[in-house]
């Protein structure tokens, strides 16, 4: 048989209890520092992922005075193997991603994070891989950060006078590597007083320079990208190139339809023609005299 607890019993017990509850709380916050020392569990601060737009603007405010060298010889080594697909100014390509954007170049240190996809490629992505060395990657790595910290920097940057060059040398140089696609009487006829300094030595460094609607171009308007494919039946469509990889290829042709087409090996046959590859080749061989003779011969053409 159940008998009921008195009232004034049932009080003490609780007030006696909440006059412990500080004391045993001192307890614990003394015997805290000994249960670390002795090597009890402690639970560990989380540590904060940095988001990849904060990392971007770290790494532009940290990098450190580049290598010339490392930076020259690194630009040489890309053009030759990385520009076809990430552009000549890494900024991407028609297959290729921005790498200036890359959150894992940003994280990069002298080719650490970059070496293993140059050596083993993405196949699932479409790149191969390339039989590079340690240098060589470091020195890609340099090019790639001195592009970064460029890039971050360019609303201080000021154009001063690149008007540096010698114009017979320009002009010796244009006859010899040059007239077999241009003349200076009829498509660059004029292009000195068409455009400033700045604008034809883009075109040259750059000839598939890509701007947004809202930035004015700084040189002459480039031909696209045009290719023709042609199905096993013989039946050929044709117009600009819109994307291509190895499994599909896509175009707009001149009637505006945009036309895609799924590829097994070599069908459909597809035929690529760019107007301007003979510039992005000519990027690889390019020394700054020739560059800056050229810039100084063209403005001439008024």
């Amino acid at each position: 048989m159940l008998t009921a607890i008195p009232r004034s019993k049932i009080a003490g017990a609780v007030l006696a209890f909440l006059i412990t509850l500080p004391t045993c709380a001192a307890a614990q916050a003394q015997n805290a520092p000994a249960q670390a020392q002795n090597g009890a569990a402690t639970t560990a601060p989380r540590t904060p992922i940095t988001p990849a737009p904060q990392r971007r603007r770290a790494a532009e405010n940290n990098l450190p005075a580049a290598n010339s060298a490392a930076v020259d010889a690194g630009h040489q080594i890309f053009s030759q193997n990385c520009a076809f697909c990430h552009g000549a100014n890494a900024k991407g390509g028609e297959t290729g991603p921005d790498l200036l954007r890359s959150v894992l170049v940003l994280d990069d240190d002298g080719g650490n994070k970059i070496g293993p996809v140059v050596h083993n490629g993405r196949p699932g992505k479409g790149m191969p891989k390339f039989d590079l060395t340690d240098e060589q990657i470091a020195n890609i790595s340099a090019w790639l950060h001195d592009r970064i910290k460029a890039t971050s920097e360019r609303d201080t940057y000021q154009i001063l006078n690149i008007v540096v060059g010698d114009p017979k040398q320009g002009a010796a140089y244009f006859n010899a590597h040059c007239t077999s696609c241009h003349s200076v009487t009829g498509d660059l006829a004029h292009i000195g007083s068409k455009y400033d300094a700045v604008g034809v030595q883009q075109h040259i460094v750059q000839p598939r320079e890509e701007r947004g609607w809202w930035m004015p171009r700084t040189g002459p308007e480039t031909a696209p990208i045009s290719v023709a494919v042609t199905l096993s039946s013989g039946e050929t469509y044709s117009g600009k190139l819109e994307h291509v990889d190895d499994f599909t290829v896509a175009l707009t042709t001149s009637a505006g339809e945009y036309r895609s087409f799924t590829r097994n090996g070599d069908t459909p046959k597809v035929e690529i023609h760019d107007p301007m590859k003979p510039h992005t080749e000519m990027l690889s061989k390019y020394t700054d005299a020739d560059i800056h003779n050229l810039t100084a011969y063209l403005i001439t053409l008024k």
